[in-house]
């Protein structure tokens, strides 16, 4: 398949909408089941199971019921946590990309597009945004942000291909740095990162869902950084 990695164009926002929900929206069944599986929500779990039976005059279907609630409890957070993410992105940076990515120097937005049967189609994506370092005297960094790759073309080498990109905008701008963020949950993308030369500097829980969410997702916010 021959990848064309190019700039951002209107007409791409339909497809490059689509790519973003599903790469975003694949990460929650590996989530719920990492946070399923965590030593306290298997404790969890057997607490509501065998709690549910107890207090219920030993009632399997009330003990199911009640295991069953928390068990769901714990997909709705996942699921909110990402679907919630694709929500508010697609209310900021990326309902209008052209304006925020296109218009700033700093800032750049690309596409991975190949023919598919066909017809163009957009793969996957990638994009930079150009920020001051406090007290570095003007010195500026880029963040990466976007990145994704289609399931239909992972270990191609793409995700490779579009980090490389930005970090070459990067060089050319002569920024500092390039930082990341990403979920503990998505490996392979942490797994390329650290390939890439990427070092974790920061692991956090701040995010924009809330609090209790977050603590029930189990999952953690990695910051990356490389300096180039």
């Amino acid at each position: 398949m021959d990848v064309v990695i190019r700039r951002y164009q209107p007409s791409d926002r339909g497809a490059v909408e689509t790519v973003f929900r599903e790469g975003i929206m694949e990460h929650i069944n590996p989530a719920f089941a990492y946070a399923m599986t965590r030593p306290l929500h298997v404790a969890a779990s057997l607490f509501f199971y065998i709690g549910g039976y107890v207090m219920s005059g030993r009632s399997a279907v009330l003990a199911l019921a009640s295991g069953g609630a928390w068990i769901g409890l714990v997909y709705f957070c996942c699921y909110e946590f990402y679907s919630g993410y694709v929500r508010a992105r697609l209310n900021t940076d990326m309902q209008d990309i052209s304006s925020y990515y296109l218009s700033n120097p700093d800032n750049c937005f690309w596409v991975a597009e190949a023919e598919v049967r066909g017809r163009p189609r957009v793969l996957g994506m990638v994009a930079v945004e150009g920020k001051s370092e406090p007290g570095s005297g003007g010195k500026k960094y880029g963040e990466l942000y976007r990145m994704i790759v289609s399931s239909c073309c992972r270990r191609s080498g793409l995700g490779l291909r579009l980090a490389k990109t930005a970090e070459d905008f990067c060089r050319e701008r002569r920024f500092s740095k390039v930082e990341l963020s990403t979920s503990s949950t998505q490996k392979a993308a942490v797994a390329l990162y650290f390939r890439l030369g990427f070092k974790l500097v920061l692991v956090h829980t701040r995010s924009e869902s809330p609090k209790w969410m977050i603590w029930m997702t189990r999952a953690t916010i990695l910051t990356m950084v490389k300096n180039i």
